[in-house]
């Protein structure tokens, strides 16, 4: 079983309020008797030890979190809840939900789109192994795990390994400082055999991808590729413009000059432009 949540608040605040009285609707006589006592009054600590899928209405791009309610009270005529999101879960959209509405057990249209507390006879992780979580395609080269951890405050650096790039490094690091995330290079780290599995897996686990396009460097271009391709939030920067490849010149970018005040106006472009990603 599972608890179905379809309120419009804000679950990611982790404390919302909501209407007793919307409580079991859509929910089985059978399924309701176990969660209430001889008078009828609801058995709380029974209920939250069920998972939970929190949900806005709608049949589109809402997005529903996976979870558990840490703590129900009765105020009144609502219930006061404390919940978290299971962080192995990936947000669902209702439009994958409501393709799979039958296996949930949603077969009243009303569900997506009324506020109501609902609980289903179904295994919620189950059906969100076999239907929903997508396994990503492995690439053969080197290895990404099944599912993406990202590391909320790593930024990394992908630029060529010249020295001369050093003093560049070392103003991209005080930028990610200044807006309190920490800065590496596959360089600062030596994880794997490989050293192309320690750049991917730096890239896909950071918030903020840093790629110095400056000379045209090839393995700067492929690293450049990767964090596209896994999603990451990728700042592009340059000494020259000319060396921005044709197929990313629509994108914005920082270009900047290789002395003190130019690497001084690279700092302060990066921090304006990571802050605008972090939502500061």
């Amino acid at each position: 079983m599972f608890n179905l949540l379809m309120f419009n608040v804000d679950w990611s605040a982790g404390r919302v309020i909501v209407p007793l009285a919307r409580i079991f609707e859509y929910t089985e006589e059978y399924i309701n008797a176990q969660f209430r006592d001889d008078s009828n009054n609801l058995i709380l600590d029974r209920l939250i030890t069920l998972p939970c899928l929190f949900c806005e209405e709608g049949i589109s791009d809402e997005i529903a979190y996976v979870g558990q309610i840490n703590r129900a009270r009765i105020i009144g005529r609502d219930l006061a809840l404390e919940i978290t999101f299971d962080t192995e879960v990936p947000p669902l959209k209702n439009c994958i939900m409501y393709k799979n509405r039958a296996q949930l057990d949603m077969h009243h249209e009303f569900e997506f789109s009324r506020n109501h507390w609902a609980i289903k006879d179904v295994d919620l992780y189950r059906f969100l192994l076999r239907t929903v979580r997508p396994r990503r395609q492995r690439p053969t080269v080197f290895d990404i795990p099944e599912h993406e951890s990202i590391e909320p405050t790593l930024a990394s650096a992908m630029m060529p390994f010249d020295a001369d790039f050093d003093v560049v490094y070392s103003s991209i690091q005080e930028a990610t400082d200044s807006v309190g995330l920490r800065c590496r290079r596959a360089d600062d780290i030596w994880e794997n055999p490989a050293i192309i599995q320690d750049v991917v897996s730096l890239i896909d686990r950071s918030r903020i991808v840093v790629c110095d396009c400056t000379g045209r460097n090839p393995n700067v271009f492929y690293e450049i590729g990767i964090a596209h391709t896994l999603g990451r939030d990728v700042i592009l920067i340059t000494q020259n413009e000319h060396d921005i490849p044709f197929d990313l010149r629509h994108l914005r970018y920082i270009r900047y000059l290789n002395n003190h005040e130019g690497r001084e106006k690279l700092k302060e472009s990066l921090v304006n432009r990571m802050q605008t990603l972090l939502g500061h």
